[in-house]
């Protein structure tokens, strides 16, 4: 039995030869004939497994090839040069390479230090004085923010997933920044109210802050256990833009009842929620985007 990939045997075809007059046409006997056609379909097998295993290959090529290149680590306002380098030393066991630091203190030896192997990762790090520099500079499609305090169903800015989720979720088609804050205080409400989703580690309520590398080291090994499933031929995420449009149809269409302003928000900012934690695609988007405003339309003519 021949499973896909596999290399066809060669056979050898054992041929009974007998003596044949000119008048006589040759014929192929009946066990000629199923051997040849065997053949056949073991290279027809053969030729299906090989161009299989190619595109199999290149899939997971580019797959690999997005995650180095799409994905951003954002340190803010980091406090410590030591736990530069340890950070980059995380991304380094990763295979991650985008280090980005908003207005960090000066990179002292210490930095390299801590980073041995992911030396080459602090050297190449993109320093921003804010978010929103950055955040415009390179174009992010989508921003994910790290926090030890995740906030409950009334918190809608805090309602997290674990990093499992976000390994199983996250297409790298497009840009994504992973924000760590402050040693300190992390980040602060509005970097993460500013953030698509926000992602949080469970860990003993007694004690739940981690150190930032040993955060990190479990958010990047969800992401890279995964990397294999990022990329699915069609299924492109929706872009940054695509979803600005999509929330503001909302928007609109939310504005239009005849409810409280908080109510208004609060539902807008689930909305937002929902669609950050889905990962929906462009085509998805582009869908969901005709619908809202149909229903616009449907409002209006009342």
């Amino acid at each position: 039995m021949i499973k896909i990939g596999d290399t066809a045997v060669s056979e050898q075809k054992v041929v009974e030869t007998t003596t044949m007059t000119s008048e006589e046409p040759k014929e192929e006997s009946t066990s000629e004939k199923q051997s040849t056609s065997t053949k056949k379909s073991k290279h027809k097998a053969q030729s299906r497994g090989t161009v299989r295993s190619k595109i199999v290959k290149e899939q997971e090529d580019e797959e690999v090839s997005l995650f180095k290149e799409n994905i951003y680590i954002v340190f803010v306002e980091c406090e410590t040069p030591g736990n530069i380098g340890f950070l980059a030393r995380t991304m380094a066991n990763f295979g991650l390479k985008n280090l980005v630091l908003i207005n960090p203190p000066t990179l002292t030896n210490d930095a390299y230090y801590q980073a041995t192997h992911g030396k080459y990762i602090v050297k190449n790090a993109k320093i921003f004085p804010t978010l929103d520099e950055f955040y415009q500079s390179q174009r992010i499609d989508f921003k994910v923010a790290s926090t030890g305090m995740a906030g409950g169903s009334y918190n809608l800015s805090r309602i997290p997933l674990k990093p499992e989720e976000l390994g199983k979720s996250m297409n790298v088609s497009n840009k994504i920044a992973i924000l760590f804050g402050r040693e300190g205080n992390g980040l602060t409400n509005k970097e993460i109210e500013e953030s698509d989703i926000c992602v949080s580690i469970p860990t003993d309520p007694t004690y739940p802050i981690m150190n930032i590398s040993h955060a990190a080291a479990i958010i990047f090994y969800e992401l890279f256990k995964n990397k294999h499933e990022f990329g699915v031929e069609g299924l492109n995420e929706s872009t940054d833009l695509e979803k600005d449009y999509l929330l503001k149809d909302m928007s609109d269409l939310i504005d239009s009842l005849e409810i409280p302003d908080h109510k208004k928000r609060n539902g807008l900012k689930t909305f937002n929620n929902i669609i950050s934690r889905a990962f929906i695609t462009s085509r998805e988007a582009h869908t969901f985007k005709g619908i809202l405003r149909r229903l616009k339309n449907k409002i209006g003519e009342k």
